[in-house]
């Protein structure tokens, strides 16, 4: 059994080796490959260790490249500048993604757990409430759901992003800072809050229940769905195929992420099993996540933290009937 400070290495490799990969020439109208950014956990991961899209896409003379990421900023502006076709994220990437004028398109979503998210903080820590996060150093990745978690969990509590020291720290970073007592508390997301609860000396402070809904969206690069709109549409079914099957058989899930990720098997089972935890939750877009996202957009804007105000109509993709 692999032991959590190995766990954390593996992520802090994974970190290091997150590739954004080359911007290439424009390219054909027609795809023949199909450029994916993944993060090691939930539904794509799945279906990168069954092969299940390169099947799917097998007919089409599709085939399929796969580039790791730890967090979602990277991944989208990856995606945003066409060096990848379609990738996964929380809810506060695609934000910044479209303010950067990324070409991206909002083209299927999945809800999660809101135990899945949450704010940690040492076992003997004197912090007890939200409230007492006033001034304390609070880390979590700029841009990242976890950024959500933190503004929204902080005014549960009374206070403002600016009444606490907000750290900026990619998730394998901020585990090794959380881990040395060098920040005060840590907003982060499965399956790292994961690891880092089962630490005896852990302790949650507040999960994300009741405070922010737990959207994660299916993103896909502008050009590249205009030009193949059915094989985004085909790639959303299968993923959906593959969280059915995945969540009707969770010891086979178990152990395929726990191979796949190098995280524990128990651990794993805990981000599985969370309240609401369904992997075959996988749609295309709704009006409620669209609703949601403006609002998000709208509160980040009002913060200063999105630089413009955003349209999510602008950049969601319709499907269209067959």
């Amino acid at each position: 059994m692999i032991s959590r400070r190995q766990t954390l290495g593996l992520f802090g490799a994974a970190a290091s080796a997150a590739l954004l990969p080359s911007i290439r020439p424009a390219r054909a109208a027609v795809a023949t490959t199909f450029r994916i950014g993944w993060q090691k956990n939930g539904v794509l991961a799945l279906a990168n260790r069954k092969g299940a899209l390169e099947k799917r896409l097998a007919d089409r003379g599709i085939s399929v490249e796969w580039s790791e990421f730890t967090s979602g900023p990277p991944l989208l502006e990856a995606l945003g500048a066409g060096a990848l076709d379609f990738g996964a994220t929380g809810d506060v990437p695609p934000l910044f993604a479209q303010a950067a004028n990324g070409n991206l398109l909002y083209v299927g979503l999945y809800k999660g757990s809101p135990e899945g998210s949450a704010i940690l903080v040492r076992k003997d820590s004197p912090i007890q409430s939200l409230a007492d996060l006033e001034g304390k150093k609070l880390a979590f990745k700029r841009g990242s759901s976890a950024h959500n978690v933190a503004v929204k969990a902080l005014r549960k509590g009374g206070l403002k992003p600016e009444d606490v020291q907000q750290i900026d720290l990619a998730p394998p970073d901020a585990a090794a800072a959380f881990k040395t007592g060098s920040i005060d508390a840590w907003s982060i997301w499965d399956p790292y809050l994961a690891i880092a609860e089962v630490d005896p000396d852990t302790r949650i402070l507040a999960t994300a229940r009741g405070i922010v809904d737990s959207y994660s969206f299916f993103l896909a690069n502008g050009d590249f769905t205009k030009a193949n709109p059915q094989v985004i549409t085909d790639v959303i079914d299968e993923l959906a195929k593959v969280g059915k099957i995945a969540q009707s058989n969770l010891d086979d899930t178990t152990t395929a992420l726990a191979q796949l990720t190098g995280v524990p098997a128990d651990v794993t089972r805990i981000t599985l099993t969370r309240p609401g935890a369904d992997l075959g939750s996988v749609s295309t877009i709704t009006d409620d996540a669209v609703a949601y996202q403006q609002g998000l957009a709208d509160e980040f804007y009002a913060l200063g933290i999105v630089p413009k105000k955003l349209k999510i109509g602008d950049v969601i993709w319709h499907q269209k009937a067959s």
